[in-house]
């Protein structure tokens, strides 16, 4: 006891104090210039590794390229001057942190996308938000998930989706009709649109109606700021680190968001599994044998499904889910949306040739609905929406990293740990792969056309087709959308009321998808209107 009270005396005591703070500043700053070391030695071992790529010029050895890349116009121009020089690829060094290889061409994208090896780059900020879901899971997690969700978007579950496609569209054509008849013809295309997939979502994946196409939505908001947090985030190099971030304004908001979105989607799938909980308690042996084959919705599947070994998905694993389908059913399909609609808007040719295909399919029917058997007698449209998704890509790169070295065409090697961003963005837009890549030409994909046919060289809506789950239900609803909308309103460039004309050419807006800065304006005139119009003017 004596002993120890001398010891607490001596280090208690001034002296003894100054040798602690010694002791310790020692040792950090030897933490710290190991650490600097060690990384200045990987820096230099992964320039070397990577000599056989062509590299943009840098601000600095040592800086590289950090503060270069821009979620901007600017930005995307930028990958095209990129993909002009460099054709395939280059290498890309942001500060000594991170070691990238970009690629935009479809032979140096393919080989890379063939197995689902997610980079923590991007897709760490998305964690909070998304868990450890099938859009970033990796290896043997993700291959199980895939498995237990594919049943979801079946063919025959998608057919029973079409009729909510139609009356989702209905009250948002609706609406627009209103404002028309008010006066207020300009509309800004991602709020009406985002709200309308959203709806749509809730009714095929939940059966959930929110009537929120009617309402404000928080949800809606929350998804969008999360999108602009998560883009600002991984501009910023200080707050790729959590210790950081989370003290931070900006991620203070994040986690605000956050808690919005994850309490909605909650909600939402508490309320189905209450339904079938309650379900299963009052139906009859009959009513077990029908249930077991009706089909199905998304949240049925994620609650219900079982793998081989009779597991099915935690509590976790569920909310990750839901949250995934939430944001990536709508979000993107409403980018491709929006998308379509304006360059439909810009070629009033192509959009007359598209109204005048959806009018000879429904002539002779007394309703305006479109019918599942419908979808494959829309080829031109079809074009046009796919068109759409090259030149405006809802989502414009992906990251993967590898544990062993990748080979390339051209006998370039990239190294294990390195990180590949494949720009879909520079694929979709790359000379050697499309002719006049930065026109809307529908022609692109002409089944004549070899082009559209190349492996890779069109990746619209995720990583390659061994991650296409949910792209059939995305084209079902954009064919049903935009055929709906052409029927029943002309669609011409709108005007952003914060410049106060025309706006012209568009800034693009690359975050988690694609969106437009101040967004997407058009002028809409109800072909009823016209009609009207045309025989009076006669």
């Amino acid at each position: 006891m004596t002993f120890l009270r001398s010891v607490l005396s001596l280090v208690l005591s001034w002296t003894g104090l100054c040798s602690v703070l010694y002791i310790f500043s020692t040792g950090l700053v030897a933490v710290v210039a190991l650490w600097t070391v060690r990384l200045l030695l990987r820096h230099t071992w992964y320039s070397h590794r990577l000599s056989c790529f062509s590299k943009p010029q840098t601000r600095s050895w040592l800086l590289g390229h950090l503060g270069k890349m821009q979620s901007t116009e600017e930005g995307l121009q930028q990958v095209d001057d990129l993909v002009q020089t460099y054709k395939h690829s280059c290498c890309w060094f942001l500060g000594p942190f991170y070691h990238l290889v970009r690629l935009f061409h479809p032979d140096y994208v393919k080989p890379l996308l063939m197995a689902p090896v997610k980079d923590e780059l991007i897709y760490h900020h998305l964690r909070p938000w998304l868990g450890h879901s099938v859009l970033i899971s990796n290896g043997e997690v993700w291959s199980r998930k895939r498995r237990l969700l594919t049943p979801a978007f079946h063919f025959d579950i998608l057919k029973n989706y079409i009729a909510v496609f139609n009356s989702s569209s209905k009250i948002m054509h609706d609406k627009w009709c209103r404002l028309v008849a008010e006066g207020k013809t300009n509309l800004e295309m991602f709020d009406h649109v985002s709200l309308m997939t959203l709806d749509s979502l809730l009714k095929c994946a939940f059966s959930y109606d929110s009537n929120c196409q009617e309402s404000p939505s928080e949800y809606v908001s929350a998804i969008v700021e999360l999108s602009d947090l998560a883009t600002r985030r991984r501009e910023n190099i200080l707050h790729h680190w959590d210790w950081i971030y989370w003290k931070t304004q900006l991620g203070k908001r994040f986690k605000q968001a956050l808690n919005t979105v994850h309490r909605f989607t909650r909600d939402v799938v508490q309320k189905r599994r209450a339904l079938l909980s309650q379900q299963r308690e009052t139906e009859t042996q009959l009513d077990v044998a029908l249930t077991a084959r009706r089909s199905k919705d998304f949240v049925d599947i994620i609650l219900l499904t079982k793998d081989e070994d009779g597991k099915g998905l935690t509590d976790e694993e569920i909310q990750a889910e839901a949250n995934t389908f939430m944001f990536a059913g709508h979000d993107t399909t409403a980018s491709a949306i929006c998308w379509t609609l304006y360059n439909l808007a810009r070629h009033e040719h192509y959009q007359e040739k598209c109204r005048q295909e959806v009018m000879d399919l429904m002539e002779g029917r007394d309703g305006q609905e479109i019918e599942w058997e419908d979808l494959s007698n829309l080829p031109f449209t079809t074009m046009c929406i796919k068109e759409s998704l090259r030149l405006h890509s809802p989502v414009s790169g992906v990251t993967r990293k590898y544990t062993q070295d990748m080979v390339l065409p051209g006998n370039r090697t990239v190294p294990a740990g390195t990180i590949c961003l494949v720009s879909i963005y520079g694929t979709h837009h790359n000379p050697t792969a499309w002719t006049n890549p930065h026109e809307f030409d529908p022609l692109h994909f002409d089944p004549s056309n070899k082009m559209s046919q190349a492996s890779h060289a069109f990746i619209p809506f995720s990583s390659g087709p061994r991650n296409c789950i949910g792209q059939k239900f995305a084209m079902a609803e954009l064919r049903v959308v935009v055929a709906l909308t052409l029927l029943r309103f002309r669609l011409t460039p709108g005007v952003n009321p914060e410049l106060g004309s025309s706006s012209g050419r568009i800034r693009r807006l690359p975050q988690i998808v694609l969106r437009a800065e101040g967004g997407l304006w058009l002028q809409l005139e109800p072909l009823n209107r016209v009609t009207q119009k045309e025989q009076s003017d006669k």
